[in-house]
């Protein structure tokens, strides 16, 4: 019976898959920063970052019936 416990499951991944994923279905990053000396808070930054190509933003923020309507729609 082989040892299962020696096997290697994890997936390697270069980085042009990994931006090709994140681009595709999106990613949200949120943090925060406190730069502080002496125990007293100098700096303090909130991060919020989405991170999407622009045609996953429109999919995900557009509704599809409006999309319907731009696209049939015809110049006057």
């Amino acid at each position: 019976m082989p040892d299962l416990s020696l096997r290697d499951d994890t997936e390697h991944v270069t980085l042009c898959e990994a931006l090709d994923r994140v681009l595709n279905k999106g990613a949200v990053v949120v943090g925060d920063l406190t730069i502080s000396v002496a125990n007293i808070d100098l700096i303090y930054l909130g991060l919020q970052v989405i991170l999407s190509s622009v045609e996953t933003a429109r999919e995900v923020t557009i509704p599809k019936e409006i999309k319907r309507i731009e696209l049939t729609n015809e110049p006057c």
